[in-house]
């Protein structure tokens, strides 16, 4: 057992065989609960003697996934109102060690997911040479739900929180507090591209790894009030902080799930303003999209994964019966003229139905335009594409969504993983992407030339064998969205 020293107390963790020491479940700000609910993040409290860092605390309040999704994307609930916790894995738990230090932001649409799960075990990182830590933050309606009287974007609000937390304590643990990368997928890569314009949180992290998701996603103040008025509506209270304040978690979470699936079905821009496009009635909420500029003062590398959609369309059995007619609309939805587009994307793919020529535009809309968008915003930045094609579900699930989680923490044999991973995922892909990400936090190189707007260089991992810089991939369809938000 091995001792650290927080400001809030001394804390003790484990050390594995191998040489590396976690500390589960730290507190870094006091339950957001009772007279803390929809608040913005309190300290923590003190505590004497030695806390016990062997195990993770709860978990922030959310509904499972629902089925297909919930055997594919790794996530679990711990009960308990101590759910702004933090945990770190260190290979020098010592101050002095002056290590790189990684801290991780999951994913899960802002209303799933924690930072708990063994899918996101920081051992790789720290095996290599970087203190790793991951983190649980607010999410649906406590997090990210406008109320009047109550700070917007709470979730965010923790983020920063813990990032404060780990600038005041992490030299305990043999990290640099000024050598710190922020990294994280889909929710958590979009919280970053919001933090990349918020001053609260200038200053506290050096670089960032945004993984499927950058400055996009958001929704306008106005939308976000007819989405609280709905969730109200739905419970039968008023939109205020006390009325949510006394609705049981047992019913708030099922509402939430609910108002989603609303969102889905009658996607009327109308009634739901952004959250139509974004199918997330629960994410932060800004008066426009902001890119954060060359003087942002954070190293950036972006990227996604080529075939994203698909895991939204394969298990659900989508992919093979969505209709011309949906594609024409949604298409027109994300704002390209159908006539002009589809015919540049059928050229790429002359054999694809209406189904998979969604997944290529809903991709690019939610994914790799606003990655390429960012990294024109920021010069120097790094880019990549994540192009391996998974074997589940006979090969039709591709380079999906989430796929290169597993790769980029080094877990391929984590049970977790598997229904997305199939059969004999490459373990030299994972050192491949896995040793990428530790070189960019470690010397803000992830290993090839950076994007600029002339060759637009992305490096995509495909073969396991031999990751390819190449120049501006489906340069045509990139085209196609100048102009469209």
């Amino acid at each position: 057992m091995t001792v650290c020293r927080t400001r809030q107390g001394e804390v003790r963790g484990r050390t594995s065989p191998d040489g590396v020491t976690s500390f589960l479940g730290i507190p870094y700000a006091a339950p957001p609960f009772g007279a803390r609910r929809f608040r913005e993040p309190a300290p923590p409290e003190p505590w004497p003697g030695v806390r016990e860092a062997t195990s993770h605390g709860p978990t922030a309040p959310h509904a499972p996934y629902a089925p297909p999704f919930d055997a594919l994307i790794p996530d679990q609930a711990v009960p308990g109102e101590d759910c702004l916790n933090l945990s770190v894995w260190t290979p020098a738990p010592a101050p002095g060690a002056g290590l790189p230090v990684m801290v991780w932001l999951h994913g899960g649409a802002f209303t799933h997911g924690s930072g708990s799960v063994s899918a996101y075990d920081g051992t790789a990182f720290a095996r290599d040479g970087v203190v790793c830590v991951t983190l649980n933050y607010r999410l649906g309606a406590d997090g990210f739900l406008r109320l009047p009287g109550r700070p917007d974007n709470r979730g965010l609000l923790d983020q920063i929180a813990a990032l404060r937390w780990v600038r005041d304590n992490i030299a305990s643990f043999g990290g640099d507090p000024d050598r710190v990368t922020l990294f994280g997928e889909s929710a958590g890569a979009m919280s970053i591209g919001a933090l990349l314009t918020t001053g609260a949180a200038r200053g506290l992290f050096r670089r960032a790894i945004l993984q499927s998701g950058a400055c996009h996603h958001f929704l306008r103040p106005a939308s976000a009030e007819r989405i609280a008025a709905r969730l109200a509506e739905k419970l039968g209270v008023e939109a205020t902080p006390k009325a949510f304040e006394h609705v049981p978690l047992e019913e708030l979470l099922p509402a939430q799930a609910e108002l989603r699936a609303e969102v889905g079905a009658d996607p009327d821009p109308a009634r739901w303003g952004e959250a139509v496009l974004n199918m997330m009635p629960f994410e932060p909420v800004l008066p426009g999209l902001a890119l954060p500029g060359p003087d942002c003062g954070v190293d950036l590398l972006i990227g996604g994964n080529r075939e994203e959609y698909r895991l939204f369309l394969v298990p659900t059995e989508r992919l093979h019966v969505f209709p011309e007619s949906s594609l024409r609309a949604m298409t027109a939805a994300y704002g390209l003229d159908p006539d002009a587009a589809l015919p540049v994307y059928r050229a790429a793919r002359p054999d694809a139905g209406p189904g998979e020529l969604l997944d290529a535009v809903a991709t690019d809309w939610f994914y790799r335009i606003p990655a390429v968008r960012l990294a024109e915003s920021v010069p120097g930045s790094y880019l990549y594409e994540f192009a391996w094609r998974s074997p589940a579900f006979d090969g039709a699930l591709g380079a999906c969504h989430a796929l290169e989680l597993p790769f980029v923490f080094d877990r391929l044999h984590d049970p977790a993983y598997a229904a997305m991973l199939g059969a004999g995922p490459p373990q030299a892909l994972a050192d491949a992407v896995h040793g990428a990400w530790v070189s960019f936090a470690t010397t803000g190189s992830p290993g090839w030339k950076a994007y600029d707007t002339e060759t637009r260089t992305t490096m995509t991992f495909g073969d396991a064998a031999a990751p390819t810089p190449v120049a501006d991939p489906r340069a045509r369809e990139r085209l196609l969205w100048e102009g469209v938000r």
